[in-house]
């Protein structure tokens, strides 16, 4: 078959990371990216999809510096007045060539070339070569995707039937709480996204397949498959640990959770719980008083 220039990949999610977004997403990038070391800003999520404000923003903020000590990211919560309006930032802050190693797939970790192959906007870059990594980056990620997807999916399908066998396996990996049917939203929002996609990255990623119309098939040699195969294995057994330590960690390192629990409890609640400096500084032994007055004014 004729195969796809990788350029082609590469312009696609040039594309994909210039879709508009509101101003107050800008106006709330351009506050993340005052610290001079940061490159970049991904904006990312449900609200990219719906352009509303409310609710939180999900953002990653990718900087320069030296490699992390631990785990990443870090994970941080903000409030930035914009105009008449509050808006809420989730931040996830990690270095650009950290981001760029996990996107190629070659960490154990799965949360970030399977977060980035789903749409996102590049909202703020400090330069070209910030923009062209980013890019690089996200491009890496939908060949770590589809190569995955191409071991995990059917023998033969369409491109839905490959991605919805890859998200349900990262789900079950990940630890992450979903209702059932979230890969389906995933790709009726996606809109031709994923079609698009994943001959794309097959091409790019080297993977030979065929097209009957709609109907795709890798051609993966058994050799490949159990590569592929083998290395999901070894996510799918770390995935789980991983995200557990992540969390464990987070409760303790989360900057900003004691406004944003209390944020959380009073949109679904109804309950307003005082932002005191003690539950500010200590959410986590705050959370058994916090939880206290809600039971006591709903009661």
């Amino acid at each position: 078959m004729t195969r796809v220039p990788v350029t082609a990949l590469a312009d696609y999610v040039a594309r994909a990371l210039a879709a508009p977004v509101p101003p107050g997403v800008r106006a709330v990038a351009a506050t993340l990216a005052e610290p001079g070391e940061v490159e970049a800003v991904l904006f990312y999520g449900s609200n990219l999809r719906t352009g509303a404000l409310d609710g939180v923003l999900d953002f990653y903020v990718l900087t320069a510096g030296p490699r992390e000590r631990g785990m990443w990211p870090t994970v941080s919560y903000r409030e930035v007045p914009v105009g008449e309006h509050l808006l809420r930032a989730k931040i996830a802050t990690v270095r650009i060539d950290t981001f760029a190693e996990a996107a190629r797939g070659t960490l154990i970790d799965t949360t970030i070339w399977t977060r980035f192959v789903q749409p996102a906007a590049l909202v703020f870059a400090r330069g070209p070569a910030a923009e062209q990594a980013v890019a690089g980056a996200v491009a890496a990620a939908a060949i770590t995707a589809g190569r995955f997807a191409a071991a995990l999916g059917p023998a033969s399908g369409s491109a839905a039937d490959y991605w919805r066998a890859l998200f349900r396996q990262t789900y079950a990996a990940e630890l992450r709480v979903e209702k059932p049917g979230r890969e389906e939203q995933i790709l009726v929002h996606g809109a031709g996204r994923y079609e698009a996609l994943l001959p794309l990255a097959w091409d790019a990623g080297g993977i030979d397949h065929a097209a009957d119309g709609a109907l795709l098939t890798p051609r993966l040699s058994p050799a490949e498959r159990r590569r592929a195969l083998s290395a999901w294995a070894r996510r799918r057994r770390w995935g789980k640990p991983l995200n557990v330590a992540r969390l464990v960690r987070a409760a303790f390192t989360f900057e900003g959770a004691g406004a944003y629990g209390a944020w959380k409890v009073e949109r679904h609640t109804g309950v307003k719980v005082p932002l005191t400096p003690f539950r500010e500084k200590h959410p986590v032994l705050a959370a058994p008083g916090v939880l206290w007055r809600v039971w006591r004014e709903r009661g």
